[in-house]
Parts: C-alpha cells; sequence; structure tokens
C-alpha cells in the first residue's frame, strides 16, 4: 500500500489525537485533518466523572497536551464542525456546515453518544455526563444541589455516585442490574461495590426499571420507579450507557451493527479505518467480534492503526483492560471478566479492603480483577493469561 498523501480524523479525543501522533512518530508526513464536533482541543475523559465533576481540576488540567504539543504535530484541528456524512468510496467526509473534505484515507473515531429516557430533554435539572461541558454544568448544579438521584449502575454511574457523595449530596443510585457493575464485574465483585456505597450512604435501588421522571414548572423533581416509588430529586444524571455515534455514516456504503464493523486490521473498507470506542473489530485471538469502550483501548488501537495505514498488516489483538475509581478504592479488569465466569480469590482479602481475582469459564482463566491491588493484579494476569490474547473456547 502507498502511503496516503492526505488522511481525515473523524474525531479528535483520545483515540483520534493518539492516531495522529503515532501516523507522525511513524514518519507520516501528509496532510493530517481532525474533525470534532466540540470546542474544545483534545482532553482525556476519565476525570470528568471524578476530578472535574467534584470540582478539584479545572478544565485546562484534561488538555492531553500542551498547545506547543500540538502544533508540533502538524495537524488541522477542526473544531465545532461535526462529520455528517462519509462517502467511503471516494473517501470523502461532509461535514455539518456543508463543507467536503476529500482524502487518501479516512479515519473513524466519533466515539459514542449517551443514551437518554423519554421525556428528560424537556426538564431543566435533569443531566448526561459525556463530555467537558456536561461535566461542569453538572458540577455547577451540584454545589447548589441536595438530593441526587443517578440512574443507572453501570461504571459511569457509580463513578458519579461516589464523586457526588463525597461532595456531601444525598445520593440515591436506580438501576435495573441487582449489583453495580455487574454486567461488567459479575454478583461477586458488584455485591461487593454496592456494599461499599451503602456504608459511604448511597441509597441503592437496584433490580427496578424506571418508570419516567417527575417534574414541575419544567424542572425536575424526581425519579418514578416501575414499583411505583419516586425518589426525589433537585438533580437527576442519567447513565444508562451509550451507543456508538454512528448515525452519521448512514448510506456510507459501510458496514454498521454494534459500531462500524472492522476486520482484525480495524479496517471497515478499502482506505477507511475505525478506532476508540466506535470501533468494532474481529480480534483474532478470541475468534470473535469485539467493542471496547474505554481510554486504553483508544490509545493501543490507535497505534495499530496507524501502522496499517501506512502499508503494515497487523492485526489488533489486545488482551482488554479497564478500570475505575470510586472513593477510595481502585479497582482494574484484565481480560474478560464476564458475569457469567466463578470469581475466586487467589491473594489478598475482600474483608481487608485489597484482593485479587481469578475468572474461570470453562475451565479456563478469563479474567483477573485487582481491587486496590495493582501490582499483584499485573503479577496474575502474566501468569494466567500471558502476553498472548485469549485462546478461543
Amino acid at each position: 500500500m502507498t502511503s496516503p498523501g492526505s488522511i481525515v480524523i473523524a474525531g479528535a479525543s483520545a483515540a483520534g489525537l493518539s492516531t495522529a501522533e503515532a501516523l507522525r512518530r511513524h514518519g507520516y508526513e501528509g496532510r493530517l485533518t481532525l474533525l470534532d464536533a466540540g470546542p474544545h482541543l483534545p482532553y482525556d475523559r476519565p476525570p470528568l466523572s471524578k476530578q472535574v465533576l467534584a470540582g478539584a481540576w479545572e478544565p485546562a488540567r484534561t488538555r492531553l497536551r500542551t498547545q506547543a504539543q500540538l502544533e508540533a504535530l502538524n495537524a488541522d484541528f477542526v473544531l465545532c464542525e461535526p462529520a455528517a456524512s462519509l462517502d467511503a468510496a471516494a473517501r470523502a467526509v461532509t461535514t455539518a456546515s456543508g463543507r467536503v473534505l476529500r482524502a487518501d484515507a479516512v479515519v473513524i473515531a466519533t466515539g459514542l453518544e449517551p443514551r437518554t429516557l423519554p421525556g428528560q430533554d424537556g426538564l431543566a435539572g435533569v443531566h448526561v455526563l459525556r463530555g467537558l461541558d456536561d461535566a461542569l454544568t453538572l458540577h455547577t448544579h451540584l454545589t447548589a444541589a441536595e438530593r441526587l438521584v443517578v440512574v443507572g449502575e453501570g461504571v459511569l454511574g457509580a463513578e458519579i455516585a461516589a464523586t457526588a457523595r463525597v461532595m456531601g449530596l444525598d445520593v440515591t443510585l436506580a438501576g435495573m442490574g441487582h449489583t453495580l457493575l455487574g454486567d461488567q464485574l459479575g454478583v461477586v465483585v458488584g455485591a461487593l461495590l454496592g456494599s461499599v456505597h451503602g456504608e459511604r450512604g448511597v441509597r441503592l435501588r437496584l433490580g427496578v426499571a424506571v418508570d419516567g421522571l417527575t417534574g414541575a414548572g419544567g424542572r425536575v423533581t424526581g425519579v418514578r420507579l416501575a414499583t411505583g416509588e419516586l425518589l426525589p430529586a433537585d438533580a437527576v444524571v442519567v447513565a444508562i450507557g451509550s451507543r456508538p455515534a454512528t448515525g452519521w455514516l448512514a448510506g456510507s456504503g459501510l458496514t454498521l451493527g454494534d459500531g462500524v464493523e472492522c476486520d482484525s486490521r480495524c479496517r471497515a473498507a478499502e482506505g477507511v479505518y475505525a478506532v476508540g470506542d466506535v470501533a468494532s473489530w474481529q480480534h483474532e485471538g478470541l475468534g470473535r467480534r469485539l467493542r471496547l469502550e474505554n481510554r486504553t483501548n483508544a490509545t493501543e488501537q490507535a497505534q495499530v492503526v496507524a501502522a496499517n495505514l501506512l502499508g503494515a498488516d497487523r492485526p489488533y489483538t489486545p488482551i482488554p483492560y479497564f478500570w475505575t475509581d470510586q472513593y477510595d478504592i481502585k479497582i482494574q479488569a484484565h481480560g474478560l471478566p464476564s458475569p457469567a465466569a466463578e470469581v475466586g480469590i487467589a491473594e489478598g482479602d475482600p474483608a481487608q479492603g485489597r484482593f485479587a481475582a481469578l475468572y474461570r469459564e470453562g475451565g479456563r482463566v478469563t479474567g483477573v480483577l485487582g481491587w486496590n491491588m495493582p501490582k499483584q493484579a499485573r503479577l496474575l494476569r502474566q501468569q494466567a493469561l500471558g502476553n498472548q490474547p485469549l485462546a478461543p473456547a
């Protein structure tokens, strides 16, 4: 493959920026253009639900690179200009303003968009947390509020609940799952995390659907559960998951399912690649299609995409990894710790607040988890999972 003379990257967050930087490190000297719907230069998202929401960090601290570093990248950053459509065959991106950007290659890095509850857009005081401006708006609201209801028992919902509780708010967390992070980590670890939240004063209303929101004078007043229970609130955060931001790709000629469907090289079509939260690719080590929503994947996948854009032929076969910080707890998960796995404590003691666990399915270790034991979790990862991708069952 001839090195492309110009590359357009749709999305200038961690995945898009990492792709651009990897291209330059590999010696690419062609034209680079990064489009983004938002007004901000690349920033880090994990701190939004913690340090930024708590007010401990100023927005500038989330910047992924300094102005000088971005200038050294010699790339055009086109902000407040979302990609609106793509002609994959022609490798032409049309923006919301009608501008057409033609390139030799296109990288799709548009990430996720939050799911919402019916009727939430018509009520003040109901929030989602996806970007920097969302976090700043929510922080301002929480400093004046007393009662917060978080809808969603996944990673984001649990992190927001923990941050708000530390800020001194009265917090209730509601979700359809029976434990916190049950879909990600299973019931054993989920129950332990739920106990921590309960001890810190968060009221949990789990295993029940949200029936709707209540309001008065255009402002939210509570969350109504399917049981009929009403959870009073001055503020509500909806954290019921996200979907890949692929709406703009309708009619592009690409295959869209749970994200942009790619081959094992993260290639969606000739000269078109996808990276980060939006990319669904064939994991050769697992023998299945995978899509990961985390910061580590965005950076690691970008290295492979950049290499393949410049003529390499590398499959992307990572051992998945994510982490979450809640209160004084750091949870790190390696591999695929599915809810169906059997969980066994390998080191430490949950009662002491420090342990490492192994997840097993069919006699095979499929995941490793560390709870305030990062070093031990890394060692177990090397011993149990090795440096190669997980083998298919």
